[in-house]
């Protein structure tokens, strides 16, 4: 049924949540900071709400990636550096990844039969020592990270820019798989392909969104692609 499929990274194939709190535990502790719990949370509250700000162009990447560190310091009433702050955070988040469950295993079936591309909104640097880490850039045609690009996804231009380089690539038989509703799903949606909602935690389906597909686990793709 599709011969393109437009794979996301974060939460998709990588457990960002678990690389991120290694990495900013790792960055806190470096600046004389206790990662608690608390601040871990509310650290990651602030990050979801800038980061969609930024879908939403009310803010540019280049403020987001410091001021979610501004934002957690001032809460906490303490004078950090949010900037070199934010810089060992990138360097210790580009370091490593973690597969989610069938990842790997997903890339593998796939990859012999199908057109593979990396969608991913995120920093050059980040993302490329990840994927470098974790060997999977073979398994690619393209991988499309949003800084490089120019845009981030669900901007149609980001999609636009990625289809001038998948060349004779249908849109008609192309999807796009990814757990984010406001970047994958409307991303598919402004893109004028096919979506497949990556819902581990089962969560409702919620209006506003065309959703042609929806998994709960990843080895769940294999059978809808082919």
């Amino acid at each position: 049924m599709y011969q393109n499929v437009l794979l996301d990274l974060d939460d998709t194939l990588f457990d960002f949540k678990a690389s991120e709190e290694i990495a900013l535990s790792a960055s806190l502790r470096e600046f004389g900071i206790e990662p608690t719990e608390a601040v871990r949370r509310r650290y990651s509250e602030i990050n979801i709400s800038l980061w969609k700000r930024l879908e939403e162009k009310t803010i540019t990447r280049k403020v987001l990636l410091y001021h979610r560190f501004e934002l957690l310091f001032a809460e906490m009433g303490i004078a950090v550096d949010a900037k070199a702050v934010q810089k060992s955070y990138e360097y210790n988040l580009s370091l490593g990844h973690i597969f989610l469950p069938h990842a790997e295993e997903l890339l593998k079936a796939l990859s012999p039969t199908h057109n593979l591309y990396m969608v991913t909104n995120g920093t050059a640097l980040v993302q490329e020592g990840r994927i470098k880490s974790s060997g999977i850039a073979p398994y690619f045609k393209g991988i499309f990270i949003s800084q490089k690009v120019g845009f981030d996804k669900p901007d149609p231009r980001y999609f636009a820019a990625c289809f001038e380089q998948m060349k004779e690539v249908s849109r008609e038989t192309t999807i796009i798989v990814g757990d984010s509703l406001t970047s994958d799903i409307r991303g598919g949606e402004n893109a004028g392909i096919a979506t497949c909602w990556y819902n581990p935690k089962g969560l409702p389906r919620p209006d506003g969104f065309r959703i042609d597909h929806e998994i709960h686990s990843l080895d769940e793709l294999v059978d809808i692609v082919k």
